[in-house]
């Protein structure tokens, strides 16, 4: 399986969604500034619906995913709706192609079974240790199990699939965030599919974004601590990664990332309670930087005012104040 060159004179972001809920303002600030980077370049934004893990995810999210970017002026050139040489667009759609993936991995050597139970992986998630958003790193009790071993395992549980991490750093230069450096195991081995057969996010993401020809991805400073097992299966794949670039996540006058108890965040009830579209994004660009006041304003017309330089390397506060501008 061969990716899209992403040394393509055309760049290409995307926005993937997973719809286990209504997309809220967390959701749309990278959604918009994802958006506003492929527009300022000339570039194609693809719409991709990572629900990967079915049980988690719900058709009428998926809808209400369209009609909330179609309400804040957020069109896509590929995805849903709009089939391009990459479709599908949506990865329950894609599954072939993961398992292809994962042929590629075994056949090279770079994924080996693991019968951790729960009780296990619980105890080594009571460790003080891993990354914030990836939870323990996992201390590979599996990884060099005999044959023999693993036989007498598989009679008792079915096995996940887990990547074995290179034993070195993973360094890139994100274009929010500036250099970034996870040192060895950076997050240890992850699983790529799992016991029950559902496929791991970061495997889907890699292939899609490979087959896709992204460029450029634009999302929440939530997946930083991806993106070094993200580099890892590209370079397994002998792909080229895109470059990255973490956008501050909001959060409330609490310090906590934005939630329900901050109030009605999602687009679905703002949009319900009269908050028109020009106010979101008004609100959003003056949270990322790119207006020195919020005001009402269409996505289109903040093209030109789009610069990465302008964006907060950190957390932004989305206090009372701010949430004047949509009331």
């Amino acid at each position: 399986m061969e990716s899209i060159s992403n040394n393509q004179a055309v760049r290409r972001g995307r926005f993937a969604p997973t719809p286990s809920g209504f997309l809220h303002l967390g959701n749309a600030l990278p959604a918009l500034l994802g958006w506003l980077q492929m527009r300022k370049a000339g570039g194609q934004f693809l719409l991709r619906i990572e629900d990967i893990d079915k049980p988690r995810c719900k058709p009428h999210y998926v809808e209400q995913i369209y009609r909330d970017m179609d309400w804040l002026g957020l069109d896509w050139d590929e995805g849903p709706g709009l089939e391009g040489d990459c479709a599908p667009y949506i990865q329950n759609e894609r599954l072939q192609l993961y398992e292809r993936a994962l042929d590629k991995l075994l056949a090279l050597g770079h994924l080996y079974p693991c019968y951790c139970s729960r009780a296990e992986l619980m105890a080594i998630a009571s460790a003080p240790h891993g990354l914030a958003s990836l939870g323990p790193v996992y201390p590979g009790l599996c990884r060099e199990l005999t044959e023999e071993e693993r036989k007498q395992k598989a009679q008792l549980k079915t096995p996940s699939l887990r990547f074995a991490m290179p034993d070195r750093s993973q360094s890139f230069l994100d274009g929010v965030l500036g250099e970034q450096c996870f040192a060895a195991p950076a997050g240890g081995d992850f699983v790529v599919k799992r016991a029950d057969g559902i496929i791991g996010y970061q495997l889907a993401v890699v292939v899609d974004d490979a087959l896709m020809g992204i460029t450029d991805v634009l999302r929440g400073g939530d997946l930083l601590d991806s993106t070094p097992r993200q580099l890892a299966l590209f370079a397994a794949m002998d792909w080229a990664a895109p470059q990255y670039a973490h956008v501050p996540l909001l959060v409330g006058e609490d310090g906590r990332r934005l939630a329900k108890r901050h109030g009605s965040i999602t687009l679905n009830a703002l949009r319900a309670s009269g908050t028109q579209p020009q106010q979101i994004i008004g609100l959003l660009a003056y949270l990322a930087g790119l207006l020195p006041e919020p005001e009402p304003i269409q996505a289109a017309d903040l093209i030109d005012e789009f610069e990465m330089s302008l964006i907060p390397n950190h957390h932004v506060t989305l206090d009372q104040q701010a949430w004047q501008v949509l009331i």
